[in-house]
């Protein structure tokens, strides 16, 4: 009994732990969880083994969602195709924030500084992503 209530104290720290990490997961940190969920499940495989159902079907629960959690996010608001063709001149400024006389070094100056922001190893969006290198590559043709 008390290995569980230490294996659980575990648990809830690890969740605790990664719940205040900022939400930018690296690959390590997937491939952390990914380990460890394989470690709950051969747990939970034990547990069960034993004839402890209740606490393998909590072990399984656990191992199902920390599996689930590793898993690299797909963003649904990439667009399927380029979209600096249909983007105006204004628009690509506006996303950018520059102004109609804007030299190349400004853009490339505003572009790195909204990037380093809404990069998806960064937290931001791949859309997002997308629309500034359209931008960028609308400006700079």
């Amino acid at each position: 009994m008390v290995i569980y209530l230490a294996l659980g104290a575990a648990i809830l720290a690890l969740l605790v732990w990664s719940g205040r990490r900022p939400r930018r997961p690296g690959n390590q940190l997937r491939i952390a969880k990914a380990l460890f969920a394989a470690l709950v499940a051969a747990g939970a495989v034990a547990v069960g083994l034993r004839g402890e159902w209740m606490a393998g079907i909590a072990l399984v629960a656990l191992s199902t969602y920390l599996a689930h959690s590793a898993r690299p996010r797909r963003d649904s608001a990439a667009p399927p195709g380029r979209s600096d063709v249909s983007m105006s001149l204004d628009q690509a400024r506006s996303i950018l924030g520059v102004g109609p006389a804007a030299s190349r070094a400004e853009i490339d100056l505003a572009y790195r500084r909204l990037i380093v922001r809404a990069h998806p190893d960064r937290g931001g969006t791949s859309g997002l992503a997308a629309q500034l290198n359209a931008a960028r590559d609308r400006l700079l043709k």
